[in-house]
């Protein structure tokens, strides 16, 4: 009777990371602070390039637009979360769930294709040295960059309107604490082939075409710094990538982690605390690993920090 009851939905039910109001505070708490930070550490990343002559280079162009996309990641689900808990109230809309869900593809769509953009960046400084500046002029990183945006609008505006056609049963509660793809389509009482179709499709051609560049990129950057006599040579070559490596290690690996946690377990609830990995984690060390492993970056930092006290 529950599959018969078909209906447009006015709004879902996100249930959260736990029911238990304890402990609800505690994670009230945890993730205030790590939103603050995570705010907090990119704004720093994007002021420190902005205001620094030295970091006004492609590496750094493309890792404040990280920064940029890294809060508008986080603020995109964990305000509401915040909301919810203080207000006592789960309930979310369906345009605002569909909003935040295009959002969230969108925005993780962006880091992905500009980590991609950042290892061709990587690899065409070591690889092609003395033609770097031509290859990658101010023209160059404005057109990879709206590529990303280009490339990410499709995919979230693809799931967007296939999640429009579909109609829900009265069960529409989200084991999540944000509107999440995957969740949404199995709540349909619809026909969601063709969405289950789509999204095998995009993650391989939005997902997995920027990670075998990536992939590729280093493959070429360590046969190349192999072939280099010095071996202090190979080593101030490979430790610009450093950082880089960090943030793509972190990114990759959390989501990776997160598709292992939804094969091994049958807990919704455990899924989304394993989501965190990658909707909260990265965005709030990515700063860190920049800043700390980064002699320019840190010494940028230092000087906007000390501008500022």
């Amino acid at each position: 009777t529950e599959y018969k009851n078909q209906t447009f939905a006015s709004e879902f039910i996100l249930l959260g990371l736990t029911d238990d109001p304890e402990l609800q505070l505690i994670l009230f708490g945890i993730f205030l602070f790590m939103y603050l930070v995570t705010v907090l550490g990119n704004l720093i990343i994007i002021c420190a390039v902005s205001l620094h002559p030295k970091l006004h280079t492609p590496m750094y162009f493309f890792l404040s637009n990280l920064s940029f996309t890294d809060i508008c990641f986080i603020t995109s689900t964990v305000p509401k979360m915040l909301v919810n808990i203080q207000k006592q109230n789960n309930a979310i809309s369906y345009p605002d769930c569909l909003t935040q869900m295009y959002f969230v593809i969108f925005l993780g769509g962006m880091e992905n294709f500009l980590l991609a953009a950042m290892a061709y960046d990587r690899y065409v400084a070591i690889c092609h040295p003395l033609r770097y500046t031509v290859i990658m002029n101010p023209s160059i990183c404005i057109l990879l960059t709206l590529l990303s945006v280009l490339s990410s609008t499709i995919d979230a505006l693809l799931h967007s309107l296939l999640v429009l056609r579909l109609s829900f049963c009265t069960y529409l509660k989200i084991p999540h604490f944000f509107c999440e793809l995957a969740h949404i389509i199995k709540l349909s009482c619809s026909d969601t082939l063709i969405n289950n179709i789509v999204v095998y499709l995009a993650t391989f051609i939005f997902g997995g075409l920027p990670f075998w560049g990536i992939i590729l990129s280093y493959v070429q950057i360590v046969y190349s710094v192999l072939k280099k006599p010095s071996v202090r040579g190979s080593y101030k070559a490979l430790s610009t990538c450093g950082s880089h490596l960090s943030v793509v290690s972190l990114f990759y690996g959390s989501v990776i982690g997160v598709y292992i946690s939804f094969a091994v377990t049958d807990s919704s609830r455990k899924a989304a605390v394993a989501s965190v990995l990658y909707t909260v984690v990265p965005q709030m060390l990515n700063p860190f690993v920049y800043s700390l492993r980064n002699k320019d970056m840190k010494e940028a930092v230092r000087k906007l920090c000390g501008g500022i006290l």
